[in-house]
């Protein structure tokens, strides 16, 4: 049985870390399961509420390496490394790619107050680029948040640890995206955050939040999540069908295509943060006639309606001699019954559990299930 806790957390190297506002003992006092350490994102189709779920219905699964092919917060990675397994974690994005490579393959690398502190200030020996600011006026941020963004960005550009990278980079992902309407850069809406109107939720307190300490926050949080569980962890950026390697057991959990065809598209959503991964070459891959300046459109088997079945099919082929784990939702494309009939092709034994309603924030669909497809 694997302890309750990691063993790996580390002790704090210094006074000056120890001082951070809430403590890893503290955090376990509040929160006895250990998926409550790992950091606080907003993230459309996030696992984080249904992974005990889901580790429940495979937890008398014998295996110990693990690929998490559609990794996105790494929710569930992070829960497999705590249970001692040796994790791979993988997603097509590269922002997304850095969030595994700080929580998921890092076992031990922090940012230090003092790396925090030269990360947020200004630097005369640097050139800054004016990038966000001349490219995205009043579309996502304000004009000072813009600057502080292209400085933000070009100063962990700086890092050479690349680990240290990844944090900061995890860091400012989730304070510009806490500072968003819906969480999401769907749409130019600033005007959401600044209309002087009466107010009846809370998201107003969070958007009138400075940068640096929302990114300081988050600093803390992701400081608080790193640790070894004795494994070699890795995280990589590639199409789910490219992955390297052979694996005990790979958990699939695609982008949602609902029964009407439309998709959860993540590069449409969060190109924003995607954009910031290819800072220099940024403006190359901008649709400028879309009103919020969206990247241009790239081909996804996963969000096409009339491929997605023949993407499974591949998959569930390349990684036949796995245990196949498969998120999903009852009325999504396709269906459950041509789903589970795919997996029956490369595996003898397959069931089917179901969560019951499920409701995703910003969601309007009360009636599908949560479903999970597991093909031994």
């Amino acid at each position: 049985m694997p302890p309750p806790y990691p063993l790996g957390i580390r002790i704090l190297e210094n006074m000056e870390n120890a001082r951070m506002d809430v403590t890893i003992a503290h955090q376990k006092s509040l929160f006895p399961n250990l998926t409550a350490l790992f950091p606080s994102t907003r993230y459309q189709g996030s696992k984080a509420k249904l992974v005990d779920w889901i580790w429940k219905q495979i937890k008398d699964i014998d295996f110990s390496t693990c690929l998490d092919a559609f990794g996105g917060t790494g929710v569930v990675a992070y829960h497999f490394k705590h249970k001692g397994k040796q994790v791979t974690y993988n997603d097509i994005l590269r922002f997304n790619y850095y969030f595994g490579k700080a929580l998921i393959e890092n076992d031990h690398v922090q940012l230090t107050p003092n790396d925090v502190s030269v990360l947020l200030k200004p630097h005369p020996e640097i050139d800054y680029s004016s990038f966000v600011q001349d490219t995205f006026p009043d579309i996502y941020f304000t004009n000072e948040e813009n600057r502080w963004i292209d400085q933000t960005i070009t100063n962990i550009r700086q890092l050479e640890n690349p680990y240290k990278f990844a944090l900061a980079f995890f860091a400012l992902s989730q304070a510009c995206i806490i500072k968003r309407p819906y969480n999401l850069f769907h749409r130019k809406n600033l005007y959401l955050r600044l209309a002087e109107v009466e107010r009846s939720f809370g998201n107003k307190t969070t958007w009138d939040k400075p940068f640096p300490e929302l990114f300081t926050q988050f600093v803390k949080e992701a400081n608080r999540s790193i640790y070894d569980n004795g494994q070699q962890n890795q995280a990589l950026n590639c199409d789910a069908i490219d992955v390297p390697g052979q694996y005990d057991l790979v958990y699939i959990d695609t982008p949602y295509i609902s029964e009407k065809g439309s998709s959860t598209d993540y590069f449409a959503f969060y190109h924003f943060l995607e954009g910031l991964t290819m800072y220099d070459e940024w403006g190359e891959h901008i649709n400028y006639n879309t009103k919020h300046h969206r990247m241009k459109k790239e081909s996804n088997p996963w969000t096409n309606k009339k491929q997605i079945l023949h993407a499974f099919d591949q998959l569930f082929q390349k990684f036949k001699d796995s245990i196949l784990v498969v998120s999903y939702r009852s009325d999504g494309i396709p269906t459950e019954r041509e789903l589970l009939e795919l997996l029956q092709r490369y595996k003898s034994s397959v069931r089917v559990e179901h969560y019951g309603q499920y409701k995703y924030v910003l969601s309007t669909n009360s009636k599908s299930k949560e479903i999970l497809l597991i093909g031994e």
